[in-house]
């Protein structure tokens, strides 16, 4: 191994590294007194829920787990958005699980858990997914209410969610293993089953201060809806259970009598590692985002037996498509090439650019790929489209306008990894988050933007220059660099994947030796729905 090679395999080890303390820290929730207040209940922490729910031997997704990364702070923080979502399998059945962490805020919902929870719900509703709900929550996080609360894209979503995916048939399954207060009382009564842990369990709209507050009742919480009242009288819940335990046991019996699903029929055959070593990953990906590597030595160490058959090798080579599986599964692979290369005819392309050539010939590939039913798998590392007076004139607009076209109008299922820069309408055309992956996530190496961090740092100061000597302010050469050292921090900030997770722009940030599991797991998950809609691009200028 060449110095450059160990250099790259360093950072990119550190980065992992961040990646796993930072989740080590969010792994211990809302800390271990509030932890040591749930023991004391006779509770279970909202993790150790999950696993014990879900069989030991299958792997595990997490979805968002960075969420709220470095929010709020103003208000204690909240780590993971205060709920834990992943994709995993309950009795050899693969589902959706989403359970409240009451050491956040005793389970409270801000404005990023109510994001969290709809991106969960509509990962189950794409695929057709059934979906657990292991509810302990004390609802809006007042403080923030206006920010949760009345909005399409808000709380009560959440609900009308809950009503469509009973619609589709889709399994929803609901325990209530704590709190459950006011609107959020309505998912677990808007699933298909509901079950209550006795003496920790309760769910109603008003609690007793409330309700003493409003009409005078004196009333106990117990009383008022509990596991007895709810199981007895009521019948809001249809099982009581006398603790955590017994109560995910129950989920797990139920799950293991579900039928089987109508399969997409996405193909999959054995599945075989890659041949060539998946770790020298990290000594291939650069650390300067700007410098120039083959991604096929990438694709090489993530695709099975390391195999690809490509497609249209020697045109539009900045874009790298071709067919390949990935444990197992056959995929598409659209990759964006770093290598600075040379075109038929004499022409340089540089790296992470997308050409008009490379647009159309990926437009073409995509649209194959609709056509023969097989799962695309996007890996980003785009600066954009190219510009300048010569690709305007070759129709760049145009070319990039049919890939946005076939992605946005793409039928079979699309999975994204962002393994380096993502910038302006290249994340678009490599299926960004605005154009529905069933999964999106990112490697710690990737950079989310409109444009790289250089060139919008001097167009800001720019901006914000010429605004102060409107103002009649003197900018003097120190002034100015001080200037550009400020935007330049505070952009290059807002374009790491840590801001990008926070905010649940992608489902999360993995070690780039996950990235066959997260392919893997997000095609089996989207076999349980059959594609029922043609392919068809529309209107598209040729």
């Amino acid at each position: 191994m060449d110095l450059e090679f160990r250099k790259n395999e360093d950072i990119n080890l550190q980065l992992v590294s961040e990646l796993k303390n930072r989740l080590k820290k969010v792994y211990t929730g809302g800390g271990e007194k509030a932890a040591a207040k749930q023991k004391e209940k006779g509770k279970m922490l909202v993790r150790e829920r999950v696993a014990y729910l879900i069989d030991k031997d299958e792997p595990w997704l997490e979805i968002g787990a960075l969420a709220a990364d470095g929010m709020y702070s103003e208000h204690g923080g909240c780590p993971a958005g205060g709920v834990i979502c992943g994709i995993g399998y309950v009795s050899g059945r693969q589902c959706v699980i989403v359970a409240n962490d009451a050491t956040v805020k005793a389970g409270a919902w801000f404005p990023i858990t109510a994001k969290k929870n709809l991106r969960a719900q509509e990962i189950a509703i794409e695929n057709k997914l059934p979906i657990i709900y292991l509810v302990d929550s004390a609802g809006v996080y007042l403080p923030l209410q206006d920010e949760i609360f009345p909005d399409k894209e808000h709380f009560g979503r959440i609900f009308r969610n809950n009503a469509i995916m009973s619609s589709m048939g889709i399994i929803q399954i609901a325990a209530i293993m704590g709190s459950c207060v006011a609107g959020g009382a309505y998912l677990p009564v808007m699933s298909d089953e509901a079950m209550i842990v006795e003496g920790t369990g309760s769910v109603f709209l008003a609690g007793s201060y409330l309700v003493k507050s409003a009409i005078g009742e004196d009333v106990d919480n117990e009383t008022l809806g509990g596991a007895i009242t709810h199981c007895e009288i009521s019948g809001v819940t249809d099982y009581k259970q006398p603790n955590d335990q017994a109560c995910l046991d129950s989920i797990r019996n139920i799950f293991s009598k579900i039928g089987d699903y109508t399969k997409a029929g996405f193909d999959r055959i054995a599945a075989a590692r890659p041949k060539l070593d998946e770790k020298e990953i990290y000594g291939i990906l650069p650390e300067n985002r700007e410098k120039p590597y083959d991604m096929r030595e990438i694709i090489m160490r993530l695709v099975d037996n390391s195999e690809l058959e490509e497609y249209k090798t020697g045109y539009g080579q900045s874009i790298i498509c071709g067919l390949g599986r990935i444990d197992g599964w056959a995929v598409g692979l659209v990759a964006n090439q770093r290598k600075v290369v040379k075109s038929r005819k004499g022409e340089m392309q540089f790296g992470g650019v997308i050409y008009s050539d490379s647009a159309d010939k990926a437009t073409r590939f995509i649209m194959n790929c609709n056509q023969k039913r097989i799962p695309l798998v996007f890996l980003q590392d785009v600066t954009g489209f190219m510009v300048g007076s010569r690709s305007e004139q070759g129709g760049i607009i145009k070319d990039g306008a049919k890939m946005v076209n076939a992605v946005a109008n793409s039928v079979v299922p699309k999975f994204t990894i962002i393994i380096g820069n993502s910038y302006g309408a290249g994340n678009y055309a490599m299926c960004g988050k605005a154009y529905d992956p069933r999964l999106i996530y990112a490697w710690p190496s990737a950079k989310i933007a409109v444009m790289g961090g250089s060139q919008a740092a001097k167009t800001l100061l720019q901006i914000q220059a010429a605004s102060l000597k409107a103002k009649g302010e003197v900018i003097t050469p120190e002034k100015e660099a001080e200037l550009l050292k400020e935007i330049t921090d505070r952009y290059n900030t807002q374009t790491t994947p840590w801001y990008a997770a926070a905010r649940i722009w992608v489902d999360g940030i993995i070690d780039p030796l996950e990235t066959r599991k997260v392919i893997s797991m997000g095609i089996e998950a989207a076999n349980h729905a059959p594609i029922e809609k043609a392919f068809n691009v529309g209107v598209i200028q040729t």
